[in-house]
């Protein structure tokens, strides 16, 4: 046979496949042969000649044109349908009645239904009054809130007392309870000095951390010498706070850390606790750059940054130069403002987009701002003058505009020296009246320069200091605070702060408590002492914290709905509790706090509210409703809903907070209540398939340290046998968990009857659940834990599937979005058990599967691939269980089973095939048509896109799109499907470092190369200056000042835009036809009746791939253009000032300044100046 016969052969070959049934080709058989065709095809030895050897070629070059022709022709006519949509829609309608029936009967939902039906003659349905619900929640809230104020009052008191009856002693000998040296022993066995033996015990109240509850104890940072004479007079005062600390958690047992924050720099912390330090035995916290400590030692402020970038400044100087800047950033607030301008022989903004304002100092803009720093590098001569003159237009500018913080101003000059005749500049802009302080950093160990800097600080009610080191950074940065202190402190107004919503990473070593989202209230301490008073001396800062969590559960869930839920906002919009704020990203191995995590605005969460009405009328502090049409995400992003929501808010008196609840409309509207003896509902409260919500609050069992052990079950069988009737207990909720266990009680019994009968139990069938909006569960587990593929399924680490303080389960929430009884099945999304894992789809676009992989350790990547397999095997069924009175309808709960994907899978493949001995005579199209088969695809897929049921078991779980881009395209064109955008405005994104400004100058190979030599020795330099004087505590501000360098190659704040598709049930089924090139591809899709799903039956022989690319589900970066980011960047929202400022006192003694009493200006360095001027 020659390669002509070979490739004949192999297109005949090829076209008995491709064409669908034999008789087609025995009827194209039958067609040669009338023909003539078997003679020329086959030849025929006996009437041939034998010499004839073409015959055979002839015959089969025949056959090929014959083919090619009814290839044509079936192109021509690829219209007719070959996939019977008659016999789809009989699968899909058997399909629907088994599943229903499987469901129905292991879940028990008819029953649970019926008993619900049967107590609607005895309940009672009432309508939520939102507006009357945030009211109280309010005033709860205030209540509870006051109680912290009341005890920081206590403690500003007793420290004020404590150190006006204390005399200063230079040479106090005392020993105190240092919280880094307690309980240890040096070489000899001995306690160490300021250590000694402090009884530490785990308490539950303390998130189990080992305190002790009658003493505090003194941390003391690496860099300060914990026996200074200031730390032991401070400490030796500062004992009389223990019996206050202690007072004050009688009254209020909520109260969690106490603290005295001295302007020396101790800490004093209640309970005590043993402090531990980082990996190099250096303890970096420093009371006094809280944020806390910050916000209660001064008012509002406007800050201008002016920082000298000439040549001068290069090396050493320009590092500790940014340390400064950095330091400085970090003791601003959201409540600040600021700018910083870069000077050489001419002044630029360091963000070009920020020129000539102020932007608000909130976490983001900060980080953004130390981005930009770090990108700084010198040239030229520096002329300061220009500089001085731009920063007092900003200030002025933004005063007379009504923008900022319209408090304190402030200039900070950091600079290496100052030549120019700058006075003038004063005398134009500052002088008299001295409105704006300046504050000046002499850089570098250089002295010709000092007392012109000193000259400008002294003589504009500022402070002058010295860097020479990046040691003396943190100390120096400090002293400005205490200046823009005085005025309060002269008058003695005690002003009470809160703070923002922030995680205190740095105070705790323990991760569950580090990543705790807390807000603090504080107050300023002063002296009392007449011979200071015109000094203004700041003592302290006294605070407690109170965790976010616990405030929020003033506000229960029950009472909000399933989709329902409360939230907290600042003066200045921003989210302080949220249930869709995400504070947290995984990057790597590690859980960090995104950089901008407290300073994510109401806007950006509440995105639908386009015209910001909301944010506005809750920033202003006003009671109002609002309504909206939203699109809410579900299971982190994957789904979406529609609700029609209701908002509700009000102020939260004496505090800068407001809240607000939504109400979704529907089973949002309505709680119904029903009434059982306490002995009926406490007997079916005991049974063991039974539990509440462990995050609720039933019971309040913090209050009385003898009941912090106990579950919230145990609490509420120990209130309710009256064995413990001092119990705080919410009787509204504990009355409506009694009805619910009564009427859910003969579950227990149906699922157990089930259970015992194993003949009859499908295999596969793991477990009956069910939920009600009492936070009640029950379940049972049909399958031993040895057998069952979801074995965390409904634990403790299961938090999607739980109810939570934050959500009811994702089960409940997606039952309540359809008919009660219609059952929706859906696979659980492959992330779910990590609970902090940030899971959105911002992420899983930024770190491919390889980087994570090579990232996670070896049993994190066994864990989460075994996670990912339970999770792909895994199928929930799930329906809504209602109560109907007149015209009201209210969710009672929801009922469902899960099971592995092998149950549904089995009766899908047995019923998407017709027998080989079907009649095809009536059929129009192929018959028998069966899935099985190579050319057809089968699919069962939810009302989201996503893959149930595949040929390919790996495709299960994922979205249909990324399979066939075509068939979806044409889905979502015919209006079955459609797509809908979200929006996340927590996103984290991988960014270029070069992107940060778009200042930057490109640079040359030569000169990159030239940056790092350069950036090399100077760090060399720094390292051999600084190791031996002064010791390896400076690690961390080495560390710092560098940090960021690599900041850009992370992950960064972004914008996201990412889809989700919802299909369009009034579709019930469809078909269609796509053009791909040189075929076709038919496909028909059939609803399955009473379901959330979809039968898919596809031609499989036709790749579209080329024309029609797959359809993902990943997000996309906003891009902005520059000046739409610009203008965002430099957008002023609407906020609440704090109601007090404090910028100025007659009293106050401008005079002491950080130099001499008295400073004039060098004549022989003015006169120095005036030449270099008149040259140059």
């Amino acid at each position: 046979m020659n390669v002509f016969e070979e490739i004949v052969d192999w297109i005949f070959i090829f076209w008995e496949r491709l064409l669908y049934q034999r008789a087609t080709i025995a009827r194209l058989m039958r067609i040669a042969a009338a023909a003539g065709m078997n003679r020329w095809i086959w030849g025929n030895a006996g009437n041939a000649s034998k010499s004839d050897r073409s015959g055979p070629r002839r015959g089969r070059l025949m056959l090929l044109l014959w083919i090619i022709l009814y290839g044509s022709l079936c192109l021509m006519v690829e219209g007719q349908m070959k996939i019977s949509p008659e016999t789809v829609q009989q699968w899909a309608v058997s399909f629907g009645k088994e599943i229903a029936v499987l469901s129905t009967r292991y879940s028990g939902a008819k029953l649970l239904q019926k008993k619900y039906k049967d107590i609607e003659a005895v309940v009672k349905i009432e309508e939520v009054d939102g507006e009357e619900l945030v009211k109280k929640f309010a005033e709860e809230m205030e209540e509870m809130l006051g109680r912290k104020m009341k005890s920081v009052k206590r403690l500003a008191e007793a420290a004020e007392d404590a150190d006006l009856y204390h005399e200063y002693n230079e040479t106090l000998m005392f020993e105190y309870f240092n919280s880094m040296l307690i309980n240890k022993v040096d070489e000899d066995g001995n306690p160490m000095l300021l250590g000694g033996e402090f009884a530490l015990e785990k308490n539950e109240h303390f998130n189990k951390l080992p305190v002790n509850t009658q003493l505090s104890n003194i941390q003391v940072p690496t860099n300060v010498y914990n026996r200074d004479p200031d730390i032991l007079n401070g400490a030796y005062m500062s004992e009389a706070l223990n019996d206050v600390f202690i007072d004050n958690f009688q009254k209020d047992p909520t109260l969690t850390w106490q603290y005295f924050g001295s302007a020396a720099g101790f800490f004093r912390l209640y309970p005590g606790i043993q402090w531990i330090p980082d990996e190099n035995g250096v303890v970096t916290f420093d009371c006094r750059n809280r944020n806390w400590y910050i916000q209660a030692a001064t008012s509002p402020k406007d800050v201008v940054i002016v920082v000298d970038v000439s040549g001068s400044m290069k090396g050493l100087r320009l590092t500790i130069a940014k340390h400064t800047i950095n330091t400085i950033l970090d003791t601003l607030g959201e409540n600040d403002f600021v700018n910083i301008i870069a000077y050489s022989d001419y002044v630029r903004y360091v963000e070009p987009c920020f020129k000539g304002t102020l932007v608000q100092a909130d976490l983001d803009n900060r980080e953004h701002f130390k981005l930009l720093v770090d990108e700084l590098h010198v040239k030229g001569e520096g002329k300061v003058k220009n500089a001085m003159k731009e920063s007092f237009k900003i200030l002025n500018e933004a005063a007379a505009l009504g923008q900022g913080s319209l408090c304190n101003q402030a200039i900070m000059l950091i600079t290496d020296g100052a030549m120019e005749d700058f006075q003038s500049v004063f005398e134009e802009f500052n002088w008299p009246e001295r409105r704006v302080r300046v504050f000046t950093y002499l850089i570098g160990r250089e002295m010709t320069f000092a007392e012109n800097v000193k000259w400008i600080a002294c003589n504009n009610k500022g402070y002058y200091t010295h860097v020479s080191t990046l040691a003396d950074v943190q100390e120096n940065v400090m002293e400005y605070l205490h200046v823009l202190s005085r005025p309060m402190v002269i008058n003695h107004d005690h002003d009470i702060i809160w703070t923002e919503a922030y995680m205190d990473s740095v105070l705790f070593n323990s991760q569950a408590q580090s990543l705790l989202l807390m807000t603090s209230v504080a107050m300023p301490v002063f002296s009392k002492k007449k011979e200071t008073l015109s000094h203004g001396i700041l003592l302290g800062v006294v605070g407690t914290d109170v965790a976010l969590k616990e405030l929020m559960r003033l506000a229960p869930r029950y009472k909000l709905g399933v989709h329902g839920y409360a939230y907290l906002i600042t003066n200045n919009g921003y989210i302080l509790s949220h249930p869709d704020l995400r504070p947290l990203y995984k990057e790597g191995k590690e859980l960090k706090p995104k950089p901008n995590y407290n300073s994510v605005d109401l806007a950006e969460v509440e995105w639908e509210d386009t015209e910001e009405k909301l944010r506005t009328a809750m920033v202003k502090g006003e009671t109002g409703t609002l309504a909206l049409d939203v699109r809410a995400s579900l299971d982190k992003g994957k789904r979406v809903m529609f609700l029609k929501n209701d908002y509700f808010y009000t102020v939260i008196n004496e505090t800068p907070f407001s809240l607000g609840i939504v109400l979704t409309r529907g089973y949002g509207q309505y709680i119904f209540i029903g009434n059982v003896s306490v002995e009926e509902g406490l007997h079916d409260l005991l049974a063991p398939d039974l539990t509440i919500a462990s995050e609720w609050t039933y019971c309040e069992t913090d209050i009385d340290p003898a009941h912090r052990k106990l579950t919230q079950l145990q609490a509420v069988v120990r209130y309710l046998t009256g064995k413990e009737p001092d119990l705080e207990c919410d009787v509204q909720l504990l009355q409506q968990t009694l009805f619910d266990a009564v009427v859910t009680a003969p579950m227990e019994a149906y699922w157990t009857a089930l259970m015992l009968n194993a003949s009859g139990m499908d295999e596969g069938v793991e477990t009956a659940f069910l939920g009600t909006r009492s936070g009640l569960m029950r379940f049972q587990k049909y399958a031993g834990i040895e057998k069952r593929v979801a074995k965390s399924f409904l634990t403790s680490v299961d938090k999607e599937n739980m109810f939570t303080l934050d959500h009811f389960p994702v089960w409940y929430r997606r039952a309540s979005d359809y008919p009660a009884g219609q059952f929706l099945y859906y696979m659980p999304r492959q992330e779910t058990k990590d609970t902090f894992r940030d899971y959105e789809p911002d992420y899983s676009d930024t770190l491919s599967a390889k980087e994570v992989e090579l990232e996670a350790e070896e049993g994190g990547r066994k864990r989460m691939k075994a996670e990912e397999e339970e999770a792909g095997r895994i199928v929930i069924a799930t329906t809504a269980v209602t109560v109907t009175v007149g015209k009201k309808t209210a969710i009672a709960g929801a009922i469902g089973v899960q099971m592995t994907l092998d149950v549904i899978e089995s009766k899908f493949w047995a019923i998407a095939s017709q027998p080989n001995d079907t009649v095809c005579s009536d059929e129009d199209g192929i018959c028998p048509l069966q899935c099985d088969s190579f050319d057809l695809a089968c699919y069962l897929i939810d009302n989201n896109g996503f893959v149930l049921i595949s040929k390919q078991r790996k495709d299960s779980g994922r979205f249909f799109g990324e399979l066939d881009g075509s068939v979806m395209t044409t889905l979502i064109r015919m209006g079955m499907f459609k797509r809908v955008s979200l929006f996340d405005y927590q996103a984290m994104c991988k960014m270029n470092l070069h992107s940060v400004s778009s200042a930057r100058p490109l640079l040359s190979p030569f000169y990159g190369l030239a940056s790092a030599l350069k950036w090399f020795l100077s760090n060399f330099l720094l390292f051999l200056l600084e190791f031996n004087i002064c010791g390896f505590w400076h690690t961390e501000h080495f560390a710092d000042a560098s940090a960021h360098k690599k900041r850009g190659d992370n992950l960064q704040p972004c914008d996201t835009e990412y889809p989700s598709f919802v299909y369009e049930p009034s579709v019930k089924e469809t078909n269609s036809i796509i053009k791909c090139g040189r075929c076709q591809k038919m496909f028909v899709v059939q609803q399955i009746p009473e379901s959330n799903l979809l039968m898919l039956v596809v031609q499989a022989d036709c790749d579209c791939s080329r024309q029609y690319p797959p359809i993902t589900m990943s997000p996309e970066e906003v891009k902005y253009i520059a000046s739409v980011k610009c203008d965002r960047m430099r957008s002023q929202k609407i906020r609440r000032r704090p109601e007090s400022c404090h910028a100025y006192h007659a009293q106050e003694n401008a005079n002491d300044c950080g130099g001499a009493s008295v400073i004039s200006l060098s004549a022989s360095l003015f006169l120095i100046s005036c030449f270099l001027t008149l040259v140059s």
